[in-house]
């Protein structure tokens, strides 16, 4: 991705835009935004209107000093119920303090106008710069960014092609090597556990990493048994459940991340199966979970510190001016444990 050398883009809208757009005075404007009770609702919804037709978001912090620097940055991450983000972020907050920049966190919890409103909201309050998680997102959100001109940059995905900065791992590369070692040792039934793939380029690219070693090794991808749930280790588990009803069961599962790996093992001792001497189980990520987890949980390790602390560079270096980065393409590797073997002697 060649840097940007486009023309500036035209400024951000201010409230006096919103002002004229809605056709009310300035005051009116900063009422609605700040004591909407003493405005009447006809009012309000003319100037709610045009903040979102303009993309305005009240930079509070940088109104606040002089020199409209706030030392603020922000990050909207998917969850906070797990620990799938937890070492990225605090590597990327690690790096950005030690340049005296504070962190703000927010959760779209998979939703993509939460994740907007969440954006508008840091914003609001001064972020310089922002961390997103994956590319899908609306085009109002990516709209918004440009015209506040605020610089972000996409993590924990990495696209070749992506018109937009990121630093990551390809998804599907990854879960394609997995897949073909799971292969490798004779497994040819095999089933799915992933998050909902919709809005989720993350799983959406894990699923076809799997359909495309299987297709490598003369398998029908669409013999790819796939349960969607949440992610949470009780999903992970009522899944594996669901999964081992099918007759013939699968002899591998595969599953999006950890947590629902770690739901699918539990599942598997209640069920009094052997892990991986009756099912094989697979994790994605390598949090401190699938370390202790019995057996070892065999997974793609994902490098989320390099992967925080580059990021924080790159937006530290995008705020200074710096032209927009091509990608930072990290690598994420098999880490081998105990849940993956060959396939019972039946299977």
């Amino acid at each position: 991705m060649p840097p940007d050398r486009s023309p500036p883009g035209p400024c951000a809208p201010t409230l006096s835009d919103v002002a004229a757009r809605a056709g009310v005075s300035t005051a009116t404007v900063s009422r609605v935004l700040n004591a909407p009770g003493q405005v009447s609702e006809a009012t309000r919804a003319r100037v709610i209107e045009a903040v979102a037709d303009l993309g305005y978001a009240p930079n509070f912090g940088a109104r606040a000093l002089a020199a409209r620097r706030t030392n603020t940055f922000g990050a909207v991450i998917p969850t906070m119920d797990n620990a799938i983000f937890a070492r990225g972020l605090q590597a990327f907050q690690d790096a950005l303090r030690e340049e005296g920049v504070t962190l703000l966190v927010a959760s779209s919890s998979y939703k993509p106008e939460q994740e907007e409103d969440q954006i508008r909201a840091l914003i609001a309050r001064g972020a310089e710069a922002l961390l997103l998680i994956g590319h899908d997102r609306t085009e109002a959100a990516y709209a918004l960014l440009d015209r506040q001109r605020i610089p972000y940059l996409v993590a924990w995905a990495w696209d070749e092609a992506a018109p937009r900065p990121c630093v990551g791992f390809d998804n599907r590369d990854a879960m394609r090597a997995l897949a073909a070692e799971v292969i490798a040792l004779g497994h040819r039934r095999l089933a799915l556990i992933t998050a909902d793939r919709q809005g989720n380029d993350r799983a959406r690219a894990r699923a076809e990493g799997v359909r495309d070693a299987m297709a490598a090794a003369g398998l029908d991808p669409a013999a790819l048994r796939i349960e969607e749930t949440p992610y949470a280790i009780a999903n992970g588990a009522a899944a594996f459940a669901r999964l081992m009803q099918a007759r013939p069961r699968p002899t591998a599962v595969l599953c999006g991340n950890d947590v629902l790996a770690a739901g699918a093992i539990t599942e598997a001792r209640a069920q009094g199966l052997d892990v991986p001497g009756a099912v094989s189980i697979t994790g994605f990520d390598d949090i401190e979970l699938a370390e202790i987890l019995t057996p070892g949980l065999t997974t793609v390790h994902v490098p989320h510190r390099e992967m925080g602390r580059r990021a924080a560079r790159l937006l530290l270096d995008m705020r200074a001016g710096a032209a927009t980065p091509r990608g930072q393409r990290l690598e994420a590797g098999i880490k081998w444990r105990h849940s993956l073997g060959p396939p019972p002697a039946s299977g």
